[in-house]
């Protein structure tokens, strides 16, 4: 059977796992933002607080990712639970660095102007800061999402969703006259996805980040 046959043949299936693949990264990169943006203000003003940060995503990032599902089954279970948490955790590196770096990289100036005004510390945060800190996380994001993408993969190890379980059956059944279908099929998969999912950043980019900033 051929590739394109292959793909005629399974497509129903093939959309039903790329759906899963893109719900549980984009699900799991909303809250690896959330919490990366909040670890950033929570620390970019301290020296020791920043390099804490910095080290325990870093220390994170580290972990294999078939160690990190295999070490989180016992603990939650196969399926979605650990598949969520190993990628929450992975996807958290990128984004509290660029929080952190677009939040130091402010203009003080700005920040006087708006305390100046009568701005609390909070309204100074969001009305200020984090609008002007917006591009480098936004980076993050996308080189975080580029990473899951990828990762995301090796939850079929743990009966997780997605497109890796394509690709698992492919390697699973190696000589068997689909299994190269298989693997290709998933990996260019989960590559169109990245690509989709990086080209909807962009269009983010151009309509919230203003053109003299972009610049």
């Amino acid at each position: 059977m051929s590739f394109w046959e292959y793909l005629g043949n399974r497509h129903q299936q093939l959309l039903t796992d790329a759906y899963q693949h893109a719900s549980v990264v984009f699900q799991c990169m909303v809250v690896a933002t959330v919490i990366g943006v909040l670890i950033g203000v929570v620390t970019y003003r301290s020296g020791w607080g920043v390099n804490l940060a910095t080290m325990a995503t870093s220390t994170l990032l580290t972990i294999p990712s078939l160690a990190m599902i295999g070490l989180l089954v016992p603990a939650v279970g196969l399926g979605v639970p650990p598949t969520v948490i190993a990628l929450t955790l992975y996807g958290l590196l990128p984004v509290v660095r660029n929080a952190i770096v677009g939040l130091r990289g402010v203009d003080p100036s700005l920040v006087d102007a708006a305390r100046g005004i009568g701005m609390s510390r909070v309204m100074r945060l969001v009305r200020v800061e984090l609008p002007l800190a917006w591009p480098p996380v936004l980076t993050g994001i996308r080189v975080s999402t580029q990473m899951l993408m990828g990762i995301a993969a090796i939850a079929a190890y743990a009966s997780g969703p997605g497109l890796g379980n394509e690709i698992f059956r492919g390697i699973a059944s190696l000589g068997s006259r689909n299994a190269l279908n298989q693997v290709l099929a998933g990996t260019l998969g989960i590559i169109a996805l990245a690509l989709l999912f990086d080209a909807a950043y962009i269009l983010i980019g151009r309509l919230t980040i203003p053109r003299g900033i972009r610049a």
